[in-house]
């Protein structure tokens, strides 16, 4: 797996975090919804790789 595409999940994973964060509190249900989505999308996006991580190791 690339270390970049690693690096840009745990990315998007930090910012739901703290757009989670920011919407508890301020009480902004939209913003604790986008936050979790996006810690979602990391967790996908992590679950990809290991894939291809998998998928390569056999290959070779």
């Amino acid at each position: 797996m690339s270390i970049e595409d690693r690096a840009k999940a745990t990315a998007k994973n930090v910012e739901g975090k703290a757009q989670e964060a920011l919407g508890n509190v301020t009480g902004d249900p939209e913003d604790k919804a986008e936050g979790k989505a996006k810690q979602a999308e990391s967790e996908v996006r992590h679950g990809m790789e290991d894939v291809k991580d998998s998928v390569k190791k056999k290959i070779d």
